[in-house]
């Protein structure tokens, strides 16, 4: 029964969010997002990355078509906020290191404390890599970074902080509209979590994203994050009326 509660749930999700609309970030910056998933496509690394990444190693809800998205909008955001910065580092070379890092930032997301362990598997991985020992610690130093409301450490120059700030803000994203249309689907399937179970514990986790909005760290992240945070809680909240008639109706 939970299945087709669910299949009835999910196309629910999908029809609020084609009325709430996508963010505005994505019509304002659509050439920076065009020009960093074309040099996503191109880059020989990227490909590596891609190769070595595999669902095998992921959480199934924050598998290879999260972190492509993330690391795809990492870049665009690097893009946008080097200009904004006026920051001498080649373009290109950040927007590397940014999508490197997307791509890997959930590497050990079913480990405890996955951004420290992530950060680990990430340096030993990117040792076979020809790329600048810094960027390589900017890599790695974004991924340890990543994790929502803990700790932030300290970035070692200006660019570094541009590749964490970046990460984060491209991850967070995703806890607005993609959360209620794609992971948390992934999470009810793979968990094999009931309706019920949903319904108890939906309230208090729509709470606990509310808070996303205050921790967007770029200027970009800080102006369009929040839209982003919105629209998917509106998703939610029908989300929720759904459940309340679907458990009504049992």
């Amino acid at each position: 029964m939970d299945s087709s509660f669910y299949k009835r749930l999910r196309e629910m999700s999908l029809q609020a969010a084609q009325k709430v609309g996508q963010p505005v970030f994505y019509t304002r910056y659509e050439k920076e997002l065009s020009e960093s998933a074309a040099f996503f496509e191109r880059n020989s690394l990227i490909a590596r990355c891609r190769e070595l990444l595999g669902d095998a190693k992921l959480h199934p809800a924050h598998g290879t078509g999260h972190c492509e998205k993330v690391a795809r909008e990492a870049g665009a955001l690097v893009r946008i906020e080097r200009a904004k910065r006026g920051m001498p580092d080649p373009d290109e070379d950040l927007m590397l290191c940014v999508q490197i890092a997307g791509l890997f930032h959930d590497i050990k997301r079913t480990e405890e404390d996955h951004a420290v362990a992530g950060s680990r598997e990430v340096q030993s991985l990117l040792e076979a890599f020809p790329l600048d020992d810094r960027y390589k610690r900017y890599i790695v130093a974004a991924v340890r970074n990543h994790e929502a409301f803990k700790k932030v450490l300290d970035s070692e120059d200006e660019a570094a902080r541009l590749v964490s700030d970046a990460l984060y803000d491209a991850d967070k994203f995703r806890w607005g509209p993609d959360n209620f249309t794609v992971t948390l689907w992934l999470i009810t399937e793979h968990g094999r979590i009931s309706v019920r179970t949903l319904f108890g514990d939906f309230e208090a986790k729509m709470e606990g994203i509310a808070w996303i909005k205050e921790t967007f760290r770029s200027s970009t992240g800080r102006q369009y994050g929040p839209e982003f945070i919105d629209k998917g809680m509106e998703i939610g909240r029908e989300i929720y009326k759904e459940m309340l008639s679907l458990i009504g109706d049992v």
